[in-house]
């Protein structure tokens, strides 16, 4: 065995350069100093899933609020990051001159998520039965024809953070929201629109499904568009408030059946999550109360509020 320094000099082991989980042994810790691949306090980046607030439904479902994640979001020590996360768009009353309420947007340092935007009733005003534009398009109304599903992916984003809202038609039905994975159903004479799909991410360390749209709603004798459980509003029937999208999913609310004095379903607030390798260092601080776990070898904070994250 070879001498330096007037010391026992043991083998040297190979330095790893994947992303170590737990207690790193004397040993290992100084082959990778040596080797230049010791953990620097800071990451280089984290990786993100930034969910907005899903749209109020009203007769039309409520679009889903945009979802965005990615990995390699650069990160500096010493420079903090603002989180911002959106509340869901408020549902409305059957029969007003106004769509659902929009649902707020969310945000993690340059990255925004826009929120859904809110179902379309039907009114005396003709363009408020269309669904309103936004992450996710909402459900259209009719009013003297068909109403056309609002326009998701607005403004534009790559990839997609959300799909259009589906048609209202002719003569009892509410269109479904957009979800972040698919389009919104149309309504028929009987059934209201089925709320598009969500998108899954197991960021958080178990997979969640985020962002789905809400269900339309339509008369009495007919069957309610159906959201995604647990993610999403369920569209009313008849004389029937639409159900509400759940917090921080992001997931528009349910339309409301068509009967005066009922309401579209409020939308899911958002969330932001991020993670990076648990071989780094925790932040150096964090404002907004954000859950911090420690799993799978990440280090994860999640915001359900306003809030910063400084490395």
């Amino acid at each position: 065995m070879p001498y330096g320094n007037g010391g026992i000099i043991g083998p040297r082991n190979a330095a790893s350069t994947s992303s170590a989980s737990g207690v790193w042994s004397l040993q290992e810790a100084q082959v990778a100093q040596s080797a230049g691949v010791w953990p620097t306090s800071t990451p280089p980046s984290v990786e993100y899933l930034v969910v907005a607030g899903g749209g109020g439904g009203s007769n039309g479902g409520g679009g889903a609020g945009g979802y965005r994640t990615n990995t390699g979001f650069a990160v500096t020590a010493g420079s903090a990051i603002t989180v911002t996360v959106g509340n869901g768009g408020t549902g409305i009353l059957f029969a007003t001159n106004a769509q659902g309420g929009k649902g707020g947007d969310s945000s993690f340092g340059s990255i925004t998520s826009t929120g859904g935007g809110g179902g379309g009733n039907v009114s005396s005003v003709a363009p408020n039965k269309n669904g309103a534009n936004g992450g996710s398009g909402g459900g259209a109304s009719h009013y003297n024809g068909a109403g056309t599903g609002g326009t998701g992916n607005t403004p534009s984003t790559s990839p997609s953070q959300g799909n259009n809202g589906g048609a209202g038609n002719e003569p009892r039905g509410g269109g479904g929201g957009g979800g972040a994975g698919g389009t919104g159903g149309a309504c028929s004479s009987t059934t209201g629109g089925a709320g598009g799909a969500g998108s899954a991410s197991s960021i958080s360390g178990s997979s969640v499904t985020y962002a789905a749209g809400g269900g339309g709603g339509v008369t009495s004798g007919g069957t309610g568009g159906s959201g995604v459980s647990g993610v999403s509003g369920n569209g009313g029937v008849g004389s029937a408030n639409g159900g509400a999208g759940p917090a921080n999913r992001g997931g528009g609310g349910g339309g409301c059946g068509e009967a005066f004095n009922y309401y579209g379903g409020n939308g899911g607030s958002g969330i932001v999550i991020i993670r990076y390798a648990d071989s780094y260092a925790a932040a150096a601080s964090t404002t907004g109360s954000p859950t911090i776990t420690v799993s799978g070898g990440y280090r994860i904070y999640q915001w359900t509020g306003n809030g910063s994250i400084t490395f």
